[in-house]
């Protein structure tokens, strides 16, 4: 392992990051040293440049990839290298906003009563039922579930960022059904094969994915697009941006002012105030 890989590796598990997030980081690193067999601590400037250009024109990569490898170049000179003049300059890749197709309420319902397995369904459901991310879901523990407060405790979220989210009643019965099903030993909620493992992420999309085969939904829905349903529905029921800002453990609101452009039928239902300055009393 290189250097800078090395470093970056001990940097990161010091802020304590995600293990995803930490994979994702020195992958990007290995493939930079690999194409240009520069090793990441001696590279200048006009040698990233070269490599961006490399990945945009020819291996045809999309702005989304290329800002991965923008935060890692980031994170690798300005924080851990110490050499911020590397970066100065090179402009974040401009990006297109797609706006997720939402399932209906109806859709999702259906793909939870696919799910064949208590575990898997247990998965699904508390994962759209309290706006999980899939590697928050897949750690929790059942000291996490705090029945009696009506609350989960999120305590791995993005950014090693605790929060605590609503358990509905609802919710709180789908894990009941669970735990009778499967009663569940160790520390995780839910196991994995290996004794002391939680579920993996793979088997969590694979789960989905044969229940949305399953359920007959022809939209495409993935883990990460239950999170979108949960705080789409919330909007439209008329929940305030704040409160989903925090369930979601966003750190901007900016990021949680996305789901208002999501679903043009919430934007329909408010009303002007044009309209109520002229309403006649």
């Amino acid at each position: 392992m290189s250097d800078a890989k090395k470093k970056l590796g001990e940097y990161l598990r010091l802020q304590g990051r995600a293990e995803r997030t930490l994979e994702s980081y020195l992958a990007c690193c290995r493939k930079f040293e690999d194409e240009t067999d520069i090793p990441l601590c001696d590279a200048q400037r006009q040698d990233i440049v070269d490599f961006l250009l490399f990945l945009r024109e020819e291996r045809k990569a999309q702005p989304p990839t290329l800002k991965m490898y923008m935060a890692t170049f980031r994170k690798v000179f300005n924080e851990v290298l110490n050499r911020p003049e590397v970066m100065d300059g090179i402009p974040y890749p401009s990006t297109i906003q797609r706006l997720p197709e939402i399932p209906t309420k109806e859709e999702i319902r259906a793909v939870f009563d696919a799910a064949t397995l208590p575990m898997h369904r247990a998965l699904l459901v508390t994962a759209y039922g309290a706006g999980l991310r899939v590697g928050e879901v897949v750690s929790l523990q059942p000291a996490d579930i705090d029945s009696r407060a009506g609350l989960i405790h999120v305590r791995r979220g993005k950014g090693a960022k605790p929060r605590r989210v609503m358990l509905g009643a609802s919710l709180l019965e789908e894990l009941r059904a669970y735990w009778r099903a499967r009663r569940p030993t160790g520390v995780w909620l839910f196991p994995g094969a290996k004794p002391g493992t939680h579920f993996s992420i793979g088997g969590t999309q694979s789960a989905l994915a044969a229940a949305v085969e399953a359920s007959g939904v022809r939209r495409r829905i993935y883990m990460h697009l239950l999170r979108h349903a949960f705080a789409t529905h919330l909007l439209e029921e008329g929940t305030d941006l704040r409160t989903i800002q925090a369930l979601l453990g966003h750190a901007t609101l900016e990021t949680t002012t996305r789901y208002l452009h999501i679903r043009t039928d919430h934007i329909e239902r408010t009303t002007s105030p044009l309209d109520r300055l002229f309403q006649k009393k």
